[in-house]
């Protein structure tokens, strides 16, 4: 009977040692997507703000030379128009 007691007590201390284990894991995985989460906020923000930028010089660039931006358009329309024909 000393046995059963005995196994009864360690598969207790077992039971409780993997739910503070289970309990412990999940508090980790629980920051490390917290902390992903705002990496991935910091990136979309960066990503965000250079693609402003980007069009903002984009449209700057078509104020200054506006007859150089209707060429480019024009050229790459072409070139566009050739690739989708030639897919058919």
């Amino acid at each position: 009977m000393t046995t059963a007691k005995q196994a009864y007590k360690h598969a207790s201390a077992a039971s409780s040692q993997a739910a503070e284990t289970a309990k412990s894991i999940g508090e980790e995985v629980s920051d490390f997507a917290s902390d992903v989460s705002r990496r991935a906020g910091e990136q979309l923000g960066r990503a965000q703000d250079m693609a402003v930028d980007a069009f903002d010089e984009a449209h700057a660039a078509v104020r200054r030379n506006p007859l150089t931006a209707i060429g480019i358009a024009l050229a790459l329309g072409f070139l566009f128009g050739i690739v989708a024909a030639g897919r058919r």
